[in-house]
């Protein structure tokens, strides 16, 4: 009797999770870390690192338009804007936007603020970020993902 409690819950669990509609939304600001560098080694020793600010529409139908990218240093202080004016994105499509490894403005507590909207309630972009860097014989690559801070 256990054993069927236990399946019929977990069929039930089932249907309600594929039944669950996604949230739409018409607008987000998003806060995505970055790192500029990582420390590694007893000494703490700097590994900059490239960064990759990847923002992807995941709707199959409908346009978003990009507002606003900047980049900004481990106090918080504006280094770049990467948008002059909105970049529409189509559906499925993907905008980068890349600081160089060389560049070592952003430190280990950079970060990426984005703006974007729609005229419609759509999907949530993917918005994140790609680190990677390579010394030597040694490479090191991770990400990051945006998270929502306003409408």
């Amino acid at each position: 009797m256990k054993k069927i409690i236990i399946i019929f819950c977990a069929m039930l669990f089932m249907v309600n999770v594929s039944n669950a509609e996604m949230k739409k939304y018409k607008s987000q600001t998003v806060y995505v870390p970055a790192y500029s560098h990582i420390y590694v080694g007893p000494r703490d020793t700097p590994f900059d690192l490239a960064i990759t600010l990847s923002i992807r529409n995941t709707n199959a139908t409908e346009s978003m338009s990009v507002t606003v990218a900047d980049y900004y240093d481990s106090n918080g202080k504006a280094v770049k804007g990467f948008i002059d004016q909105p970049v529409i994105l189509k559906p499925f499509a993907t905008i980068r936007y890349i600081v160089s490894e060389s560049n070592k403005q952003g430190g280990s507590g950079a970060n990426f603020l984005v703006k974007w909207y729609s005229d419609k309630e759509i999907n949530a972009p993917v918005i994140e970020t790609v680190m990677i860097g390579t010394r030597s014989s040694q490479g090191i690559s991770f990400t990051s993902r945006g998270v929502v801070i306003g409408d």
